[in-house]
């Protein structure tokens, strides 16, 4: 049920309930009047705006990890992952791994954490910790990939991919190159 209140020219003050149409029309039809949401309609809209933001933000910030994991073992390019990047100890292209999928297999949808990045490589039985795998995409790795914000102790960085680290890995992965 929907409430409204409206200050009259007279100085009177109405209250309307009802569905959210019929307080709507009432008050397109005393457009003469100043119409003001109740404070319970303002803090329902405002929940609802909020709860709409937050489910966009949790799809966008919890990235499917086991699926990435399947998509490495499973991938076209599976047999040639294995053999070029998890048999070998190159710790960059353990960590852009997990990028690389998200790129080729996701559409590049979403980006991926250093904790995130840990848990899949963990997950293939090829281990980098997260605060390796931080190092890497701040140092080494860092001509390879885009984050969303500036690295801050204790906040999160969601990296991307950039076009030169998906050149990079596919020429890994096919064996073209051991590396820059």
């Amino acid at each position: 049920m929907a409430k409204a209140t409206i200050k009259l020219q007279s100085g009177a003050i109405v209250t309307l309930e009802g569905t959210p149409e019929e307080v709507h029309r009432l008050l397109l039809l005393h457009s003469g009047g100043t119409s003001t949401p109740s404070s319970t309609e303002q803090r329902s809209k405002k929940k609802t705006t909020q709860d709409s933001h937050k489910s966009v933000e949790s799809s966008d910030e919890t990235p499917d990890l086991n699926e990435i994991t399947n998509f490495v073992k499973n991938c076209e390019e599976a047999e040639a992952i294995e053999k070029n990047v998890l048999d070998r100890t190159s710790q960059v292209d353990r960590t852009l791994l997990p990028l690389y999928i998200v790129h080729a297999y996701k559409g590049n949808r979403f980006g991926l954490t250093s904790g995130e990045i840990s848990r899949v490589t963990s997950e293939l039985g090829v281990r980098v910790t997260q605060p390796n795998a931080s190092t890497t995409l701040s140092t080494t790795a860092s001509r390879y990939v885009m984050g969303d914000k500036v690295r801050k102790p204790g906040q999160p960085v969601r990296y991307r991919l950039s076009r030169r680290g998906v050149q990079y890995l596919k020429s890994v992965i096919t064996g073209h190159s051991d590396g820059d």
